[in-house]
């Protein structure tokens, strides 16, 4: 189906499914333990081994020698295969690091052997026999230091965020000079973990010359096809099969060691393998949000206008790898006739920085917003006020391109309202609450919304039970919920008729999870193959299409009805296609928006920080499972608090590597830490979008909210911290004294 002008009224408008706040139907697997994760699938492949990985123990130089012989000679061993036993594996197109093989050492936890035995303990016991003797080289691990000698570089990240090296609109030099209000600002954003609650992990089994790996993987048809490339046998060799995934946030967008070294080992073993990460290997083994290091310039006239706007940003990652695109949002965000917007990658030998939840928006987000609210307190206006002065309807950067539909200011207004805004202080430190001091802050949220095709397909039985299939997947998200919703509204058939078949490389290619587009583009997908097969149904029983109602379970025309279970009849329908879109992506800017709204207490004496409530006012299309997307977005909420206040990679910039690598010592916060979270999702539709008339909300829910914790510290404190996250010792020794 192509999708090339706007949405007009459609099956899904009944709303008698969609847009209920229905109950995930996955649900009742996971909280019974039941859902099958790629490591607990003992059910799939006989005589299961376990492999372990090993990795560097240097984060650059070589390997000269690897002395296996004592760990194959441990019991229960049964295959090793070391990085020196064959060249590099092949690299997919999503990777910036080699997985596998030769004696180059890349980066810190790369690699560099598996150990099979017949049980995990025997594996691990064995791997520590390995003796590896390396030749350690100078590396490059200082942002600071490497952002001296960074060049300019463009980025798109696949997610729907990108710059240029260098973008101009305007004279953005001759107007910040003119202006009489501007500020001139650095902020720091630290490298972060995906932190997921399961690890990655992968059971390979090979039948003959085909490989099936059951996997954590968020995106399958990418995976296979960088499995494929990484282990040089053809695409269509490689099954993959990931129907759950416990959690992912951008670190299982692509193909890593664990899948392709599960493969290698169970070709070795001549036996199934599985493997799964340990934690103390995962932060520096897989992937990251790369630090940042930001510059902002605003200039506004006295009245707040803004008239000159800059963004630059440097981020570091290996020579292959990509820049977080910290100021994709600033090139949309605000008005502002003369801008600039720049980007520079410094190589560093660290582990591999890639896509981490709202990659680009969620980090250059933490540095705009305060900048914004440092502006509006120059200019000594209500920081919310200052943001609706600047909104624009059309991409400043292309005034003749409008947004598609664009409310942030109407996330705002409700938002103040809704919160309280108006009983904040507008002068630091002011609002006691015994030995707390209480501030409020503000920040605008954005998250553009990208398109892209995606397929499924969809069967009637004789029993009339809907069976919906595609590699689609569920990273926690709610997939299995809305897809069933949308085959419900459209074949008019309640939820629990419905069967949802995800994450298998067998069946027809989704969008898959990631920057917050499966959801829109997943159940477009579900549209299409249900109206081809409503098409079907009205030809086979001769119905006027114009005129069918698909509804109650049966399939209406005139005063003519049957049931879909006749409709279909004994041999069952099936229908099968896809959404494509248009160029009215092109035509119009699409995005997301937020207002977030924060009030925290700071302890007068120690600098404590706790948040005390947080709301949430988004713009984002037609919410298609209220239920779902608020769970989205109150855990992205919670990952703001994190990326605020705690969470943090800390680099050993003599050794190369992250030394908080495991949960034990990479805080991040639970709900616990936040006790009252609100979610308001404003009463909308976007027609240029998709059929469904939506747009993605779970990435939305996170841009900002680190800004907003921060602008809100200030309020409390008047003390201004531009280097995240927002530690004790940043604040203790500039509180004010204790009265």
């Amino acid at each position: 189906m192509k999708f090339e002008t706007p949405a007009a009224q459609n099956p899904i408008d009944q709303l008698k499914v969609i847009g209920k706040p229905a109950d995930r139907i996955d649900g009742k697997f996971k909280t019974t333990g039941t859902a099958p994760y790629a490591y607990e699938r003992h059910d799939v492949a006989a005589d299961q081994a376990y492999g372990f990985i090993v990795g560097a123990a240097i984060a650059k130089g070589r390997i000269s020698r690897v002395d296996a012989a004592e760990a194959k000679r441990a019991p229960g061993v049964i295959a090793v295969v070391t990085t020196l036993d064959m060249p590099r594996l092949g690299r997919g197109r999503m990777n910036a690091a080699y997985l596998f093989g030769g004696a180059d050492v890349q980066h810190y936890h790369q690699a560099i052997a598996i150990v099979v035995a017949e049980t995990f303990e025997q594996a691990r016991f064995a791997a520590s026999l390995l003796r590896v003797d390396y030749a350690r080289a100078q590396g490059r691990y200082d942002l600071a230091e490497e952002s001296k000698r960074a060049e300019l570089k463009g980025e798109d990240t696949d997610e729907g965020t990108s710059a240029p090296p260098l973008q101009r609109t305007g004279d953005f030099e001759a107007a910040f000079a003119a202006v009489p209000v501007k500020l001139d600002a650095e902020y720091t954003t630290p490298d972060q973990s995906h932190a997921m609650m399961e690890p990655h992990s992968s059971l390979a089994v090979w039948e003959g010359d085909r490989l099936t790996l059951w996997t954590s993987n968020q995106m399958i048809n990418w995976g296979k096809g960088d499995l494929a490339k990484t282990l040089g046998i053809p695409e269509q060799s490689v099954r993959l099969i990931s129907p759950y995934v416990g959690g992912g946030f951008g670190g299982k967008l692509f193909v890593r060691s664990d899948a392709a070294l599960a493969a290698l080992g169970a070709k070795a073993a001549r036996r199934p393998v599985k493997v799964a990460l340990t934690r103390p290997i995962m932060a520096n083994n897989t992937t990251h949000r790369p630090a940042t290091i930001q510059r902002i310039r605003i200039g506004a006239t006295p009245e707040g206008k803004i008239r000159a706007i800059a963004h630059e940003s440097t981020s570091g990652n290996l020579p292959d790898g990509k820049l977080e695109t910290a100021v994709s949002q600033t090139r949309l965000l605000y008005g502002g006739a003369n801008r600039m917007t720049s980007m520079r990658l410094a190589l560093l030998d660290l582990p591999e920085g890639n896509s981490m939840r709202a990659p680009g928006e969620a980090p250059g987000l933490m540095a705009l917003e305060i900048a914004m609210d440092e502006m509006a307190e120059k200019l000594h206006m209500d920081p919310v006020e200052f943001r609706i002065m600047n909104d624009t309807q059309v991409d400043p950067e292309n005034p003749q391109r409008p947004f598609s539909y664009r409310n942030l200011v109407g996330c705002l207004r409700l938002g103040a309202e809704r919160f309280g805004w108006s009983r904040r202080d507008p002068t630091p430190a002011m609002t006691r609450d015994g030995q707390w001091m209480i501030g409020m802050g503000v920040a605008g949220g954005f998250r553009n919304n990208l398109l892209t095709k995606s397929a499924a397909r969809v069967a009637i039985d004789k029993a009339g039970i809907v069976t919906v299939t595609t590699d689609m997947t569920d990273i926690g998200t709610g997939s299995y919920t809305i897809i069933a919703q949308t085959a419900a509204e459209m074949l008019g058939v309640p939820l629990d008729h419905v069967r949802v078949l995800l994450g298998d490389s067998n069946s027809p290619i989704s969008s898959g999870s990631g920057g917050q587009w499966g959801g829109n583009n997943s159940t477009a997908g579900v549209y299409a193959a249900c109206v081809k097969l409503r098409e079907a149904i009205a030809q086979n029983l001769g119905f006027n299409e114009r005129d069918v109602l698909f509804a109650d379970g049966q399939v209406r025309s005139g005063n003519r009805a049957l049931s879909l279970a006749e409709a279909a009849g004994d041999p069952g329908l099936s229908a099968e296609d896809g959404i494509e879109y248009g160029d009215l992506g092109k035509k119009y800017q699409q995005s997301t928006f937020a207002g977030h709204f924060v009030e925290v207490g700071v302890d007068v004496a120690t600098g404590e920080i706790r948040v005390r409530r947080m709301l949430a006012v988004c713009s984002a299309g037609r919410i298609l499972n209220p239920k779902t997307a608020r769970s989205q977005v109150i855990g992205a909420m919670t990952m703001g608090v994190g990326a605020a206040l705690m969470e943090e990679l800390a680099v050993d910039k003599r050794l190369g590597f992250f030394v908080n690598h495991d949960l034990a010592s990479y805080e991040v916060p639970v709900h616990a830490d936040i006790p009252h979270q609100e979610v308001i999702f404003l009463d909308e539709v976007d027609p240029m979008s998709s059929p469904m008339k939506a747009k993605g909300v779970g990435e939305l829910g996170l841009c900002g909210v680190g800004a907003a914790v921060a602008n809100a510290v200030y309020n409390a404190t008047g003390v201004r911290v531009r280097d995240y996250p927002i530690t004790l010792d940043k604040l203790i020794e500039r509180l004010p004294e204790i009265v």
